[in-house]
């Protein structure tokens, strides 16, 4: 079987989005699916305004034709809602193809973080685009029940759970050992993984009266003017692969302060590192953590960094193993075939 995945965000983009697909394509060759991607890298792109770090692909509707036609694709899967997901979805819908779609980004909460205009504004419109993006799709799968709830409540229909795992091999505890970039800093090491912009809300973390060290793994626009106005927080800029997975594991405490993340891949990778969780009572952190005595959840974010001190390494690596990007895959494909009218489900 054969899934083509439409999606706007690509390498070398460092984000949840890119990761999730990438595991999910890697997982599923296991029970027999190969997973195509239709990407920027097949384009000229442009630079996001505002946000260069993304880039724009530039497609024409001819040339989206033919690669839908010489792919051969039993499915087909809009993973986002940028000029490569609506090309692929207006094509469809002309041709009467099923396709599925998913929300990855909070797009009201993100906007409202970035427009000088009451966010009520930014969020009946920005809420009404995307209900209106999504609605064509045979089903639209969310990455919690949390998620999945609000969308239902918004107006979207067939919202399908589509919930995401860990690569527990590479972000694993590592006894003993330190990553150099962090062994001289005074302990503890309150940590941090992401990109670096406004809708992350990191400088709530930055601004918090902790003993030891606050680190920052990730690039983005808010880097520079972060680092200059917090000079005792070090920045290590983006980490990848056991590089990135070494300094998870000789963390003492991983925070995240997002209000607006879908999911937050970075919780499970922290969590699989034997690290707990320091967090606001988020939807995202919510239904990844729920009443596992694996992190803090407080509305004061210092006195969860704190009471993270205390949680078990153990037991936040064990939580974590419950969640498999094995798991995940096999949802996604499932999914995405039952929607698209064929009776195979992955074993």
């Amino acid at each position: 079987m054969k899934i083509l995945i439409a999606t706007d965000a690509w390498e070398p983009q460092v984000n949840g989005v890119v990761r999730t697909l990438g595991h999910v394509a890697r997982e599923a060759k296991a029970f027999g699916t190969d997973i195509a991607f239709l990407s920027p890298a097949l384009y000229w792109t442009l630079p996001m305004p505002g946000y260069p770090e993304i880039r724009l692909a530039l497609p024409t509707p001819g040339d989206i034709e033919r690669r839908l036609d010489t792919a051969h694709a039993d499915a087909i899967h809009v993973a986002t809602e940028g000029p490569i997901g609506h090309a692929v979805r207006r094509l469809c819908m002309r041709r009467g193809v099923p396709f599925t779609t998913s929300l990855h980004t909070r797009f009201p909460d993100y906007l409202a973080g970035r427009l000088p205009v009451p966010q009520r504004w930014t969020a009946d419109v920005t809420w009404a685009w995307l209900r209106r993006f999504h609605a064509p799709g045979a089903a639209v799968l969310a990455a919690t029940p949390t998620l999945g709830r609000e969308l239902i409540a918004r107006g979207f229909h067939d919202v399908t759970l589509w919930p995401r795992g860990v690569d527990a091999q590479t972000f694993r505890p590592r006894p003993g050992r330190v990553h150099e970039a962090v062994a001289h800093l005074p302990r503890p090491l309150f940590l941090t993984v992401g990109r670096v912009a406004v809708e992350k809300n990191i400088e709530a973390f930055l601004g918090l009266d902790l003993p030891g060290t606050k680190v920052v793994i990730g690039d983005g626009p808010a880097r520079a003017a972060l680092a200059k106005r917090y000079p005792g927080a070090v920045f290590l800029g983006a980490r990848h692969g056991d590089d990135l997975a070494a300094l998870y594991a000789s963390a003492d405490v991983f925070v995240f302060p997002s209000r607006t993340d879908t999911f937050g891949l970075v919780l499970l990778e922290a969590l699989a590192s034997g690290v707990p969780v320091a967090a606001f009572p988020a939807d995202a952190p919510r239904d990844v953590i729920g009443e596992a005595k694996v992190g803090v959840l407080d509305d004061d974010l210092r006195r969860a960094c704190l009471g993270a001190l205390d949680c078990s390494r153990d037991g936040c690596r064990d939580f974590a193993l419950g969640m498999t990007w094995a798991d995940s895959a096999r949802i996604f494909v499932n999914a995405v075939l039952a929607a698209a009218g064929t009776k195979r489900r992955a074993a």
